[in-house]
């Protein structure tokens, strides 16, 4: 029996038990992340069939931001390794997930999948929303890997059926830092990759046209992440972002008059790598000449146990004030450090402790954390209220309980204050006891900063604009 397509374009609703996961994860995405930025979630229309295409950096976690980012329910092709489990497998059916067999996972069982197409076409056809991750697996790359071509023969079948209906998106996850707490992340979503100019090539050679179409996924989704194309020029761009990045962001800043959230940060990253590939192809010399000087810079660091933080930090000049206000704020804020993280010390430390132990792969970590913290926030919190209740009353133990969030965040940026204070006084001892290496590395960084320094004004000048 054939189905005919929704043309309604009505909004698609959440069911109730969809709607519950979703509030949920919402609230732990928050709790967890210092900001989810969304672009663009305009261009998932409310209603009528739609494919997203999702990069795939950081596991589980994955599918919670892209599912809080929309309004709409989002059935997702998951591996049908996930599916073993019978609690596992009744709970992803409950939230439309979808199961698809993969040769690593399920080589016995590959002729499924004609099942799970079907099923997708069922969903489209019924005006739903569908989300794939076409690399297939997750990975801790600067790029997006090779994709599949599960998504382009998704698409191109159910254009054939029903065609102009369906929007494929591309969508981009982009993580600040993939394991800390309270780090940025940015979910974009790409303008639709169109399908329509495939469909004749698809029904005299579906082979060439799902490989065509593949390759236009590709493309469109590189372009909603920071793409390195290369492995070895993916570490010269992670090294140009630790050194420079933030004299870029602090240029805009100055120039441009804007505050530090307004600084696209996944943008300075992308104009990185369009320069460094652009120097690449142009002068790949001078561009490995910069890398060993970097690992040079890097060896120092390395041998005298100091970070580029403190060695950047000597060349900012502070007054007066700004030192007695820090030094007041390390001393009037220890009591409070020293009493959230005692009482936040097993929700902060049980779920890193979880990640290492159970994460097999870089991927793992985040989503191993945010599920410990899930259990461990509301244990290790309620059993503290609890015993504060025992022994000092229910108002002591409501105000204790108001405290624990506010303390917890409080304690960590502390903590993380003082990680940088220790930096700096490491290196103030190492310039008081070995001047000439505290000078060594302020004139290595200093050169390597003017030669990036350099190359930014040539690419500008070579490309008639800014990319910044």
């Amino acid at each position: 029996m054939s189905l005919a397509l929704d043309t309604t374009a009505a909004p698609d609703r959440m069911d109730r038990f969809y709607r519950s996961v979703r509030a949920i994860a919402r609230f732990w995405l928050w709790f967890v992340f210092k900001s989810i930025d969304v672009r663009h979630p305009g261009r998932v229309p409310a209603g009528g069939p739609v494919l997203l295409c999702i990069n795939h950096p950081n596991n589980f976690i994955d599918s919670l931001l892209v599912g809080a980012a929309l309004a709409r329910k989002v059935h997702y092709l998951a591996t049908a390794a996930l599916f073993r489990n019978p609690l596992g497998a009744r709970f992803l059916l409950a939230c439309g997930a979808i199961p698809v067999y993969r040769t690593q996972d399920d080589p016995d069982k590959m002729e499924r999948n004609v099942a799970t197409f079907d099923a997708c076409f069922t969903a489209l056809a019924e005006g739903r929303l569908i989300a794939i991750y076409p690399e297939g697996t997750t990975h801790a790359e600067a790029r997006v890997q090779r994709i599949k071509t599960g998504a382009a023969r998704i698409a191109l079948g159910c254009e054939a059926r029903y065609p102009a209906r369906l929007r494929v998106i591309p969508v981009g996850l982009n993580f600040e830092a993939r394991k800390s707490f309270r780090g940025r992340v940015l979910v974009s979503f790409g303008p639709p990759v169109p399908v329509t100019p495939y469909l004749e090539a698809y029904r005299q050679d579906p082979v060439k046209a799902v490989d065509a179409l593949t390759t236009a996924i590709q493309w469109a989704m590189e372009a909603e992440v920071v793409h390195v194309e290369r492995i070895d020029a993916a570490r010269l761009v992670r090294a140009v972002e630790e050194l420079y990045r933030g004299d870029l962001a602090r240029e805009l800043q100055e120039a441009r008059g804007l505050a530090p959230k307004q600084i696209d940060l996944t943008r300075l990253s992308r104009a990185i790598v369009d320069a460094v590939n652009w120097f690449k192809a142009r002068d790949p010399a001078r561009v490995e000449a910069l890398w060993q000087r970097i690992q040079s810079y890097r060896a120092l660091l390395a041998e005298y146990r100091v970070k580029d933080e403190a060695v950047r930090a000597r060349r900012e000049r502070r007054g007066p004030r700004q030192k007695i206000r820090r030094g007041w704020e390390a001393v009037a804020g220890f009591p409070f450090f020293v009493y959230g993280a005692s009482v936040n010390f097993f929700v902060y430390w049980v779920p890193r402790w979880v990640a290492r132990l159970m994460s097999r792969k870089e991927t793992d970590y985040a989503t191993w954390r945010f599920l410990a913290s899930i259990v461990a926030y509301p244990l290790f919190w309620g059993l503290e209220i609890w015993l504060v209740a025992r022994l000092a009353g229910g108002v002591v133990a409501l105000a204790f309980a108001l405290s624990l969030p506010l303390s917890g965040v409080l304690a960590y940026r502390y903590w993380l204050g003082a990680g940088r204070l220790s930096n700096r006084l490491r290196f103030g001892v190492l310039a008081l006891t070995r001047e000439h290496a505290a000078r060594r590395l302020v004139a290595e960084r200093q050169a390597i900063i003017a030669e990036l320094e350099r190359a930014k004004n040539e690419y500008l000048a070579a490309t008639k604009g800014s990319s910044f």
